[in-house]
């Protein structure tokens, strides 16, 4: 069966938001459901981390605040997109990025390894560009 494609998130322009410069509220994103991804660019880009959250602005801000996720951004940018998904999804598809993409920094709320993981494709897997 192939990978879902949840329909990764991208800026007006066609390219992933930028956390630093990214506004949750001007995107319209407070309330909304979502899994997310984080990563930083550069020359040995990394993906940072993966979540789910009923408030997407919220989770968001509270990011941009966050000293150990923050500090990414001097590595080529800390970049984000999201997708929404069904919630009795999120869990699911949260295991399945954790398990593929091996996050730098580990999500305290992540789903555990009970949780069958729902396979989607990746951010970028499409031709996207992976910077703003």
């Amino acid at each position: 069966m192939a990978a879902a494609d949840p329909k990764w998130v991208l800026s007006r322009l066609g390219r992933f938001h930028r956390l630093a410069y990214l506004y949750p509220e001007d995107e319209g994103l407070e309330g909304v459901s979502a899994v997310y991804v984080m990563w930083h660019a550069g020359s040995r880009p990394q993906w940072v981390y993966v979540g789910s959250t009923p408030d997407l602005a919220k989770a968001l801000n509270a990011h941009a605040d966050d000293p150990a996720l923050a500090a990414h951004d001097a590595r080529g940018g800390l970049f984000v997109t999201w997708a929404l998904v069904r919630d009795e999804y999120q869990a699911g598809v949260v295991r399945f990025l954790i398990d593929e993409l091996k996050p730098i920094v580990d999500n305290p709320n992540a789903p555990g390894r009970e949780v069958r993981p729902i396979a989607v494709r990746l951010p970028g897997e499409r031709s996207v560009a992976w910077s703003g």
